[in-house]
């Protein structure tokens, strides 16, 4: 008699996922190297194009430091410098659109990539930047609350003065310790929750906690590679806004471009197929 049973699951399968959520891949080194060179590739071949939103990021990054000096909020110039990358993966819509187009051979110009971007406010990449602004905020809060607890005896009326007490004074460093502490799981946190959710929302039709979910399994099924890619994009980062925020304008586009790359290869395909991005 035959049995109907199609038999278990071997022992050394992968874990299966929760229903519903796309299947994760194990993620090595050669895979981000490979996304590097992809996203390099992709940007010297659309560099106008791609730097042209690598300076809008950093012309709003200027705009946004020069803002808050005006305003005599210099206890923000610090972190609206550190914070401001954490809003890079939804700044990089376009440079996703631009990559999915350019792997598929696709030929576009301005409107059919700045209308995609508009189209997101209609899907589910409008939630996750919800998310993005709200740990933003959060982390906002939390640097005046640890500033007001540990710099309370300080006074400074100007950046100069600012930057002296946070930088040579122990009650700065002890400051500055804190806060590199408390940053460092916030960034943790929505790393895990954006690394590739952003071009997953903006490939597929589905909802955003299951993007966040997928995002999450990948970081937790490559821990180790994905914190090195973590800290290749905080470093990258961070050396590109020491120049007045201008190194953006190469380093963002590169990086946006990597990530496309990086989530084709830690997410496996749709069975249904890419959802058309373009209205």
């Amino acid at each position: 008699m035959t049995s109907e049973s199609t038999g278990s699951t071997p022992p050394d399968d992968p874990a299966p996922q929760p229903p519903g959520l796309p299947e994760v891949n194990t993620v090595t080194v050669d895979d981000i190297t490979a996304s590097l060179r992809a996203g390099v590739s992709d940007f010297l071949a659309r560099p106008v194009m791609s730097g042209f939103f690598g300076l809008f990021y950093a012309v709003f990054g200027i705009l946004f430091v020069w803002c808050l000096v005006w305003l005599g909020k210099v206890w923000m110039v610090i972190p609206a410098a550190i914070g401001f990358p954490l809003v890079a993966p939804f700044a990089a819509a376009g440079l996703y659109e631009m990559s999915r187009r350019l792997q598929k051979g696709e030929s576009f110009g301005w409107s059919a990539i700045l209308s995609v971007i508009a189209s997101q406010r209609k899907r589910e990449m409008g939630w996750m930047a919800f998310v993005t602004l709200f740990i933003l905020w959060v982390w906002f809060y939390q640097f005046r609350t640890v500033l007001v607890i540990v710099l309370k005896d300080s006074s400074f009326s100007d950046l100069d003065g600012f930057l002296n007490t946070v930088f040579y004074t122990p009650q700065g460093w002890t400051f500055l310790a804190i806060g590199f502490c408390v940053g460092a799981f916030l960034s943790a946190v929505l790393f895990s929750v954006t690394v590739v959710a952003m071009p997953m929302l903006l490939d597929r039709e589905m909802d955003f906690v299951s993007a966040m979910l997928t995002s999450v399994n990948v970081v937790r099924e490559n821990p180790v590679v994905m914190l090195g890619w973590a800290a290749i994009i905080s470093v990258t980062m961070v050396v590109s806004m020491v120049p007045a925020f201008l190194g953006l304008i190469v380093t963002l586009p590169i990086l946006g471009h990597t990530t496309w790359h990086l989530y084709q290869r830690a997410v496996a395909p749709s069975d249904a197929g890419s959802a058309p991005a373009s209205p």
